[in-house]
């Protein structure tokens, strides 16, 4: 691939966010917002699929293969071992989407609860 003014820009972006996302409070903002992301999201989709009773089966049949895919993805990946013995952190997509992931379950668990259903 050439080296062109846009891709030497999105390369210098790219390393400066991983950089600036190295620094663990940083980390663990991003993580907590893709938690609360992942909760609203619950809640936007179960108003929008309550608003149009006949998509409910489709729309859980989705959001089921969506987490069972999310959760394959993120569990099945090998994890290296660093020189102390401990487990290396996995990458900060695998978990901010994890976290969305978890956000979106247990948002649509509480809305089952404040349905009584």
């Amino acid at each position: 691939m050439q080296n062109t003014r846009l891709s030497s820009i999105v390369n210098v972006s790219v390393v400066r966010l991983s950089q600036w996302s190295r620094n663990p409070w940083r980390r663990t903002s991003l993580i907590l917002i893709s938690l609360l992301f992942g909760f609203f999201l619950a809640s936007v989709i179960s108003t929008v699929s309550g608003a149009k009773s006949d998509q409910d089966i489709v729309v859980a049949a989705i959001m089921l293969f969506i987490v069972e895919l999310t959760s394959r993805y993120v569990y099945s990946a090998k994890r290296v071992n660093l020189a102390d013995g401990s487990l290396a952190p996995r990458l900060l997509t695998t978990e901010i989407l994890n976290s969305i992931k978890l956000g979106l379950v247990y948002g649509l668990f509480l809305d089952a609860f404040k349905l009584g259903s």
